[in-house]
């Protein structure tokens, strides 16, 4: 059992007969009254996000979790099939379980936490930026840079993302993956 204190951003909990992981909270301490912690979950089940405020020293039940590096191998319809980097064994995920599996490339290096007790998978959790070469876009309209004009572009896993207008076809960009935001051009 741990209480509100341990709260931080992945901890998986189970809650109201479902096993939940913590993507954003936040200790408050008002002038008046006690102190609380205002959490948004989301569901390793259904992927379904809430918004929950426990009391300060509320007993929460944690789930026992091992996270461990995997190779991104490829994706078979809804199964997208990784390798564990250590001992090379192969699981398959299904497409409901990954957080924008669109920005992923093959061979691409991913967290991915374990429930210990079942050995299911119950997250995946992608690098915070990925850097993708740039597979179509729309060539740019000179004089309209007054504004941060973006524009559409397609990368090479087939994401969409808009980029600034000087971005060109062949072009490698770092994309942050929490936002699916451009964040600058690599040179190479």
């Amino acid at each position: 059992m741990a209480s509100t204190s341990d709260i931080r951003k992945g901890l998986c909990i189970k809650y109201s007969n479902d096993i939940y992981k913590i993507i954003e909270f936040l200790h408050v301490k008002p002038g008046k009254g006690p102190a609380f912690v205002r959490t948004k979950l989301k569901s390793v089940t259904t992927g379904k996000v809430i918004d929950n405020t426990f009391s300060a020293g509320h007993k929460i039940e944690d789930v026992r979790v091992e996270t461990n590096k995997f190779q991104y191998l490829y994706s078979e319809g809804d199964d997208y099939h990784f390798m564990n980097n250590d001992d090379y064994n192969q699981i398959s995920i299904n497409v409901d379980i990954l957080e924008n599996p669109d920005l992923m490339k093959e061979g691409e290096i991913v967290s991915i936490s374990i429930n210990t007790e079942d050995g299911m998978p119950l997250s995946v959790d992608m690098p915070a930026s990925v850097i993708l070469e740039v597979t179509h876009a729309e060539p740019g309209v000179k004089g309209n840079t007054a504004t941060n004009a973006t524009k559409p572009a397609t990368v090479e896993t087939g994401a969409k993302i808009n980029v600034p207008l000087f971005i060109n076809e062949g072009d490698k960009i770092k994309i942050d993956t929490d936002s699916r935001s451009y964040q600058e051009r690599i040179k190479e």
